[in-house]
């Protein structure tokens, strides 16, 4: 099935997770997109292995496969003439030009707006930054752990009261997969406007505007309160003191258990038989709405009680038939083989360079209610020669450009 992308060019001159997970999404869309790599040393993300949030199995490292799969790697010393010389025919009928490069790389290279627009008057450009193209601190890099979680708010926001060190990202490259997907998301709105007007745009997404959105609700709540908001100190069970059946609940092996019910009168006594304590539900404390809504810390030590007696297995089986909404707290091996996300196509299969199958996840926007077939990562300057030959080089040409170090 064609996808919505398909007959649409990327080239991408980008390295890390962050804009080139947005390349990865196009792909997966059915775009070609074209990965520009320096011709030594490649993406710099591909010397990242154990210890930097990446791990390998053989030549397959998701850390690479995630940001990557689906695209053709060329290999280009742009700082020769001969090497941005092909760029400029590279993105001569390209549609989108992807960049994270930081402002003086992009001027020292000569792919800043004006310099691509030149060779493709109509391409869209899109720029991955860490702290946006404006301010004072437009030319600083940043990472997701740095700009994202820490100083967009979240690290302040999943931390509790009191506690020694922040709260870690929940993994490597959780801003990046985040603001990867919003970049993509820019781009077809860009393409679709460039259809309807002919008029090309330049598409911004940092990674401080990420995170300011996924913590939008509580700076609005601080602008209007005029102070931040509080957080709660963790000392055993967690649930909200307005409300005794939202919060996360431990249990007896010492996984975690969520209830979200936002409606505590209308869920209280369901969720008092599901956990065998059907003699509080007529106690006057807790009968109605309001009397348990005063209650609700005595009622939450209720629930939290009676969840910790039991395992987690307990209570996925006896929750099945609650009501409310409620989750486990799943772990990376549970999510991956959670029915629900195995039914929706939410993981893929891939057949690495070495033949062998492997599993990735799919990018979250399907359409027609079809999963998209994916291939790997490159290998870095895997289609070198192949692109090269495509804008019309001969065989003595491409050794040439070779030796003199255009590409790789």
């Amino acid at each position: 099935m064609a996808g919505p992308m398909d007959g649409i060019k990327v080239v991408e001159v980008a390295q890390f997770t962050f804009t080139p997970a947005a390349g990865a999404v196009l792909a997966d869309w059915g775009a070609e997109v074209i990965k520009v790599e320096h011709a030594v040393r490649g993406d710099a993300q591909r010397g990242l292995k154990l210890g930097t949030g990446g791990v390998a199995s053989g030549d397959f490292q998701p850390l690479m496969e995630h940001p990557n799969r689906g695209k053709r790697s060329v290999g280009i010393a742009l700082e020769t003439e001969g090497g941005r010389a092909l760029l400029d025919e590279l993105v001569a009928d390209a549609d989108v030009f992807i960049t994270n490069f930081l402002p003086a790389t992009r001027s020292k290279l000569r792919i800043n707006v004006e310099d691509i627009r030149a060779a493709s008057p109509n391409i869209i450009y899109v720029r991955g930054t860490a702290l946006g193209p404006k301010g004072p601190e437009a030319d600083q890099g940043g990472y997701d752990l740095s700009v994202f979680w820490c100083r967009g708010g979240s690290a302040f926001g999943s931390t509790p009261s009191g506690s020694p060190r922040i709260a870690d990202m929940p993994t490597g490259a959780y801003g990046d997969s985040l603001g990867g997907m919003t970049l993509a998301g820019g781009v077809a709105a860009a393409l679709l406007k460039r259809e309807r007007t002919g008029e090309p745009s330049v598409v911004d997404v940092s990674l401080l505007s990420v995170a300011a959105w996924a913590t939008a609700l509580s700076i609005g709540n601080a602008l209007v309160m005029g102070e931040n908001p509080k957080r709660e100190a963790v000392d055993g069970p967690v649930h909200k003191r307005f409300n005794p059946i939202v919060g996360t609940f431990r249990t007896a092996d010492d996984r975690f258990v969520n209830l979200t019910m936002l409606q505590p009168g209308r869920f209280w006594a369901d969720v008092c038989r599901h956990i065998d304590r059907e003699d509080v539900i007529d106690n006057p404390r807790f009968a109605e709405a309001e009397q348990l809504m005063a209650n609700a810390a005595e009622a939450g030590a209720i629930v939290a009680e009676a969840i910790a007696a039991k395992p987690l297995a307990h209570w996925v089986d006896r929750f099945a038939t609650l009501e409310g909404q409620w989750s486990p707290v799943q772990a990376p091996l549970e999510v991956a083989a959670d029915p629900q996300v195995r039914a929706n196509g939410y993981i893929l299969s891939v057949i690495d360079s070495n033949g062998e199958r492997r599993e990735l996840v799919a990018s979250p926007v399907q359409f027609d209610e079809t999963p998209f077939e994916i291939s790997r990562a490159p290998q870095f300057a895997e289609h070198t020669d192949d692109i090269v030959r495509s804008l019309g080089r001969s065989d003595d040409e491409l050794i040439q450009l070779k030796i003199d170090g255009a590409i790789t």
